[in-house]
C-alpha cells in the first residue's frame, strides 16, 4: 500500500482519545469530553476512523436526513460513536464512523464503509485490498465532520503502541497523521501497570506522532490519589508529558462497544446488583453468553431497572433458576446456534417455563428452521433446525437490512397490555416467515405465543411500553411485587461529562483554544 502522510487542511482542531490498550476507557472519556463541550455551547463532532464491534446502530449515512429514507439512505456504525454523537447532541450519521469491522468468526470479519456492507473478509485481504479505499472514506469523512463543527472529539483503537500495526493502524495512527490531531493518551490503572505501559507506549510512537501528544489520563483509580503523586511526578521529569486528569473508578454506565465487557464464554456475570434492592425481591432475566454476541447494549435498558438483574451465563448453564430469558443478537446465527445445540442449550430453553423473548438473531434462533444457511454461517450446511419455539421460518440471503424504525405494537405474549408506537432499529441478514398461526406483536412483524416473543427490533426496550410491560410479566410471572419509588439518576452522558470536569484539566490541552475555551 502507498505510505500517505496527507495533513489536516482544516481549521477545526481534532483531539484524538487514544488508549495503551483496549478498555482502558477511551469511549467513556470521548464521550465525556463530548458532553462537557456541548454543554457550553461548543459544536462538537465525534469521529472514529475505523472500529471493530458486533455493537452496531443503524443511522442516516452522511447527506441523508433522519426520518427522510426508507432504508437505502440507511448505513451502520459502532454504538460508541452512536453514544457520542447523542452525548456531543449531535444528530449520528455514517461519518462518525466510516469504517466498521464486525468478526463473524473464523479469521473473518464483515467490512461495512460509509454505513454500507463492502462483504467478507480475513485480516490479510482487508489489508491488501481495501485498507486504501478504507483510508480515503476516513479522510473524507473527518474532512465533513470539520466543515461544520468547531472541534472534532476522535477516538482511537486498542493500544497505540502496537508498532506490528503502525504501517496500516487507521484508527490511531493515520488519523492522528491526516488530522493534524493533538493526542490525549489514556492508561487504566486498575489493572495494574499503568505508568509502565504510558512510557512504553510514548516511546513506541512514531517520533512525529510523539510531539503530537499533549497530556496522559489515568482512568479506573481507586483510593487516595496523594499516593499516586511521587509516580506522575517522576513521569512528568521522565517523559516530559503532563498528567492532565486522574479519573477514580465511577463507571456512569454508557453502552458497552463490544464484548470486552462481558464474562468470558464459559463465566457468568450478574448486571444490576447495585439498586439497593434485596435479591430475594428481584427478579433475573438469564441471557445466554453467545460466542458470537452482538448488539447486547439491547439489554441495558433492563440492567437499569431496580429489581432487576441480568445475568449473562455460558450457554451450558443451567437456567431453572431465572425468572426471564432473553436471547440477544448474534453476529453469526448459525454457528451460534450449532454452539448452543452442543451445549444442551435446546434441552434447557423447553424446559424453561419463563417468558421468553428473542431479538434479531435471538429471533432467528427461535423458529423451527434456518434455510441457506451457508450464506451465514462459516460451515457448508444450507438448513439447519431451530429451537422450535416460534412457527417461523428464516432464509438467508446476502441481503443486508439496515432501516430506523418506527412500530405499532399491540402487545401479546410477554409484552402483554403494552400498545402505542415505539421505535428502534432493524440490521440483520435474511427474512423470516410464518410457518404457522401466530399472534404478532407489530404489524407484520415479529411473532408471539403465549409465554414467547421474537422480534427484529433493537432498541425494543429503550421504549418505555415495551420494557415496563416485560417486565410487569416477569414480576408476575416470579410471584414478586415489582419494587417502586426509586430515584432517576442522571444520565450516563452528564455522568461522563461531570467525571471530565471534575477529574481533568482540559483547559491545559490547549488544543487551539479548545474552541476559545468554551
Amino acid at each position: 500500500m502507498a505510505e500517505d502522510h496527507t495533513r489536516n487542511d482544516s481549521d477545526t482542531p481534532t483531539l484524538l482519545i487514544g488508549g495503551t490498550a483496549s478498555h482502558v476507557g477511551k469511549s467513556t472519556i470521548a464521550a465525556g469530553i463530548c458532553r462537557y463541550l456541548a454543554d457550553r455551547g461548543v459544536d462538537v463532532a465525534p469521529f472514529k476512523a475505523q472500529n471493530m464491534s458486533n455493537n452496531a446502530r443503524v443511522v442516516p449515512r452522511a447527506g441523508q436526513t433522519a426520518g427522510a429514507d426508507d432504508g437505502a439512505g440507511s448505513g451502520e456504525i459502532g454504538v460508541s460513536q452512536y453514544v457520542q454523537s447523542r452525548a456531543a447532541r449531535r444528530p449520528p450519521t455514517t461519518d462518525a464512523n466510516p469504517v466498521l469491522l464486525k468478526p463473524r468468526g473464523d479469521g473473518e470479519s464483515q467490512l461495512v464503509i460509509d454505513g454500507r456492507v463492502v462483504g467478507h473478509y480475513s485480516a490479510g485481504e482487508y489489508y491488501d485490498e481495501h485498507w486504501d479505499r478504507a483510508r480515503a472514506a476516513a479522510v473524507d469523512a473527518h474532512r465533513r465532520l470539520a466543515d461544520d463543527a468547531d472541534i472534532v472529539v476522535a477516538e482511537g483503537a486498542g493500544g497505540m503502541g502496537e508498532i506490528n500495526l503502525h504501517h496500516r493502524d487507521l484508527a490511531n495512527v493515520e488519523t492522528a497523521r491526516f488530522t493534524d490531531a493533538t493526542i490525549l493518551l489514556v492508561a487504566d490503572i486498575e489493572r495494574g501497570g499503568a505508568f509502565a505501559s504510558l512510557v512504553g507506549t510514548l516511546s513506541l510512537l512514531p517520533d512525529d506522532l510523539r510531539e503530537q501528544v499533549g497530556g496522559v489520563v489515568i482512568t479506573k483509580f481507586r483510593g487516595d490519589r496523594s499516593i499516586l503523586e511521587p509516580g506522575i511526578a517522576e513521569f512528568e521529569e521522565r517523559t516530559g508529558v503532563s498528567v492532565l486528569g486522574v479519573v477514580p473508578y465511577d463507571d456512569p454506565g454508557l453502552p458497552a462497544e463490544d464484548s470486552v465487557s462481558l464474562p468470558p464464554v464459559g463465566e457468568h456475570s450478574l448486571r444490576g446488583t447495585e439498586d439497593g434492592v434485596p435479591d430475594d425481591r428481584a427478579v433475573t432475566i438469564a441471557v445466554p453468553r453467545l460466542p458470537r454476541i452482538s448488539n447486547f447494549t439491547d439489554l441495558e435498558p433492563l440492567e437499569r431497572e431496580s429489581g432487576v438483574r441480568v445475568s449473562y451465563r455460558p450457554p451450558d448453564a443451567a437456567y431453572g433458576d431465572t425468572d426471564a430469558l432473553v436471547l440477544p443478537g448474534t453476529k453469526n446465527t448459525v454457528d451460534d446456534l450449532l454452539a448452543l445445540r452442543d451445549a444442551g442449550f435446546d434441552e434447557e430453553i423447553r424446559r424453561f417455563d419463563g417468558p421468553i423473548v428473542g431479538l434479531c438473531g435471538g429471533y432467528q434462533l427461535l423458529g423451527e428452521r434456518i434455510t441457506n444457511a451457508d450464506i451465514e454461517g462459516t460451515g457448508e450446511r444450507t438448513t439447519v433446525e431451530g429451537l422450535g419455539l416460534l412457527p417461523v421460518e428464516t432464509r438467508f440471503s446476502s441481503e443486508k437490512c439496515l432501516e430506523q424504525t418506527r412500530r405499532e405494537l399491540s402487545g401479546t405474549g410477554p409484552l402483554d397490555g403494552a400498545s402505542g408506537p415505539v421505535s428502534g432499529y432493524e440490521i440483520h441478514m435474511g427474512e423470516t416467515t410464518l410457518t404457522g398461526p401466530v399472534d404478532r406483536p407489530f404489524p407484520e412483524a415479529g411473532a408471539a405465543t403465549e409465554s414467547v416473543l421474537g422480534t427484529y427490533l433493537h432498541g425494543l426496550f429503550e421504549n418505555r411500553t415495551a420494557r415496563e410491560a416485560f417486565l410487569q410479566t416477569v414480576f408476575e410471572a416470579a410471584g414478586i411485587d415489582r419494587p417502586r419509588g426509586t430515584t432517576p439518576r442522571r444520565t450516563s452522558y452528564d455522568q461522563a461529562a461531570a467525571l471530565i470536569e471534575k477529574f481533568v484539566a482540559l483547559d491545559k490541552l490547549d488544543v487551539e483554544r479548545l474552541p476559545e475555551m468554551c
